[in-house]
């Protein structure tokens, strides 16, 4: 099934994360890299993906968009890779994954990136609460063990070690030390490497 694997991506986008778990999954698949504004908005793409943004990706006639479900499709499409975990540890994996697409980034993309804090009030309407919530729920998905869903690296990994590693390079996710620890684990397999070769070497043409 792996032929016909498209990657709709921008080496400055999110698409950097959904190349990392095609990396993963040791995968032939093509790329089309699109521009911001105009490839991303053009009939064609908007298509695949509405919303106009990247990644997406096509699979033969199933298109995947939004990096958490690319994750988890990946994981299912090619059980052989090794990304989906026991079944012991599918709680985790599937209530980490999520953490991370929904109240994690948000509360990020509200405090951080906005300036927008939600007062007490507040706080009891929006889905993550508060930042500070937030970020320490965030630390016990990543020390409890060596992986979000146990001692095994998954699919969920990727997504959420990708926020990790870029909110510490950001500085919209506090510098402590169980997220460096846990951002360095992820960010040293070969597969991260590779993906992240091959987008800085877009960015460079």
């Amino acid at each position: 099934m792996s032929d016909g694997i498209i990657l709709y991506t921008n080496p400055q986008s999110r698409g950097r994360v959904a190349r990392w778990m095609l990396e993963e999954t040791g995968i032939a698949y093509q790329t089309r890299v699109l521009d911001f504004g105009t490839s991303m908005k053009a009939p064609d793409y908007l298509a695949i993906n509405p919303m106009g943004k990247v990644p997406a990706l096509r699979h033969g006639e199933q298109v995947v968009t939004e990096c958490a479900a690319i994750c988890a499709y990946l994981a299912d499409a090619f059980p052989q890779a090794g990304l989906r975990p026991a079944p012991d540890n599918l709680a985790d994996y599937y209530r980490w994954l999520f953490f991370a697409a929904g109240p994690l980034e948000a509360a990020i993309t509200d405090a951080r990136v906005l300036g927008v804090v939600p007062d007490a009030k507040k706080q009891a309407v929006v889905g993550y609460g508060s930042y500070d919530a937030v970020i320490d729920a965030l630390s016990l998905a990543v020390s409890s063990s060596d992986y979000v869903a146990g001692n095994r690296f998954t699919a969920a990994d990727v997504y959420v070690g990708a926020q990790v590693a870029w909110g510490l390079n950001f500085g919209t996710i506090e510098k402590r030390p169980e997220f460096q620890r846990y951002a360095d684990r992820v960010c040293q397999r070969p597969a991260f490497r590779r993906a992240a070769e091959l987008d800085d070497l877009l960015i460079k043409k």
